[in-house]
């Protein structure tokens, strides 16, 4: 398993730990979560592998992953949205949060989130490794949906779209 960057509720470097070991106790590190929007304004969504180590099969924002302690977070955004999805796009970061929630296998998530997001009518080339399908959803029947079946959905996606998400507020600033 690969290192990740431990930090403080500032987003201070405490420093790295393997990512399991982080997740099992609970420990606050810096993770960061891509959302794609394409020209109509749908948001591109990915459903994780069902083999993920957790949250596998869900349906979460369309890239989100860790910086690894050797790598900036700009090259790791662009990294892992190549990785994940196979697409590059112009990203940029329009805040950040902290959060908490326990998951499937005894694992808790406990990160300072930072939240990209880009515009792209490019077809994902997923690495089904990582992403089981994909789709694009208008945020109307995003939040519909997630308010009829909230099991189907990452905690931290649906924190994201329930208490931060203003896709008008999103898509100005990429302006």
């Amino acid at each position: 398993m690969s290192k990740i960057i431990l930090v403080d509720k500032n987003d201070q470097v405490l420093g790295n730990e393997e990512k399991l070991k982080v997740h099992q106790l609970g420990l606050l590190h810096r993770a960061f979560s891509i959302f794609i929007f394409n020209s109509k304004g749908e948001l591109l969504l990915q459903r994780r592998a069902f083999h993920k180590y957790h949250s596998g099969g869900l349906w979460t924002n369309t890239c989100c992953s860790h910086q690894g302690p050797d790598e900036s977070l700009e090259s790791a955004i662009h990294k892992r949205l190549v990785e994940e999805m196979g697409m590059v796009c112009e990203l940029k970061e329009v805040f950040s949060f902290l959060y908490r929630a326990e998951l499937d296998n005894n694992l808790i998530e406990n990160e300072l989130d930072h939240v990209f997001v880009g515009i792209s009518d490019k077809k994902p080339v997923p690495n089904s490794e990582e992403v089981a399908e994909y789709k694009y959803m208008t945020i109307k029947d995003l939040r519909e949906d997630i308010k009829i079946n909230p099991d189907n959905y990452t905690k931290w996606f649906k924190i994201i779209i329930e208490k931060y998400l203003n896709i008008e507020t999103w898509l100005e600033l990429k302006k």
